[in-house]
C-alpha cells in the first residue's frame, strides 16, 4: 500500500480499511496492549512470584533443618546429658577455694616425695579469673636426677585435681645436677558469687565495646 493510499484512510472508520493495515493496526493494538499489561500489571505480580518463591524455598529449607533435628532428638538429648555427665566428673576435678591450700601442698609433696630439693616454690599473687573457673600458676625450681625429675611429673599429673606442668626447661650445672624450671597451673571452679561477678563484668565489658562502636 502506497502512502497516498495511508493517508485516505479514515480513522473513524476502520471497518472500511484494507485487510493489511487492519491486520497492523490489531497486532500493534496487541503489542500495546501486552506492553501496558506487563508494566500495570504482570511486572509487579511476577516480582511478587518471584519473592514468593524464595520464601518458599527459605521455608522448606528451615523445615527440613527443623524436621532432621526432631528426628535426632533423642540423640540429641543423650548426646547433652553425655556433655553435662563428663562436664561434672571434670568439675569435680576442680578444686574450690578452701581446697586450693590443701592442693599446693599435694604438689609439693609430690616433689619431696620424690627426692627433689625445692629451690622455688611460688605462687602467682594473683589467679587468671575465667567464666567458670579460675587459673593459679605457679613457678617451680627443683633439683634432682632425671629420673626423680620425671617420676614427680607422672605423681602431678596423677593427682586427683587438675595440674599441668608447662614450660618445662631442665638444665645441668657444672658438676652434673639438673635443675628443672617449670610453671605447674592448677584451677579451681568459681563459687557462684564469683561467677555472677565475672558474668557481670562481662556483659558491662560487652556494653562499653559496643558503645564504642
Amino acid at each position: 500500500m502506497r502512502l497516498d493510499e495511508l493517508r485516505r484512510l479514515k480513522p473513524k472508520d476502520i471497518s472500511s480499511w484494507p485487510l493489511a493495515p487492519r491486520l497492523a493496526t490489531l497486532l500493534l493494538a496487541f503489542l500495546l496492549l501486552l506492553v501496558a499489561g506487563y508494566w500495570f500489571v504482570w511486572q509487579h505480580q511476577i516480582e511478587e512470584l518471584d519473592s514468593a518463591t524464595k520464601k518458599e524455598s527459605e521455608l522448606r529449607t528451615a523445615f527440613l533443618d527443623k524436621k532432621k533435628k526432631a528426628i535426632n532428638l533423642d540423640a540429641y538429648r543423650k548426646q547433652l546429658a553425655d556433655i553435662e555427665q563428663s562436664f561434672g566428673a571434670l568439675l569435680k576435678q576442680l578444686p574450690n577455694k578452701s581446697e586450693m591450700d590443701a592442693l599446693l601442698t599435694d604438689i609439693n609433696q609430690a616433689g619431696l616425695g620424690r627426692g627433689l630439693q625445692f629451690e622455688l616454690f611460688r605462687p602467682a599473687s594473683q589467679e587468671t579469673m575465667s567464666e567458670f573457673y579460675a587459673e593459679l600458676p605457679i613457678t617451680l625450681k627443683v633439683s634432682g636426677n632425671y629420673h626423680d625429675m620425671g617420676a614427680f611429673a607422672s605423681d602431678v599429673a596423677q593427682l586427683p585435681r587438675i595440674v599441668t606442668l608447662n614450660d618445662v626447661n631442665i638444665s645441668s650445672s657444672k658438676d652434673g645436677a639438673l635443675t628443672m624450671d617449670a610453671i605447674a597451673k592448677t584451677y579451681r571452679y568459681l563459687d557462684e558469687d564469683e561467677v555472677a561477678r565475672q558474668k557481670k563484668a562481662a556483659r558491662e565489658k560487652a556494653a562499653k565495646e559496643k558503645g564504642k562502636k
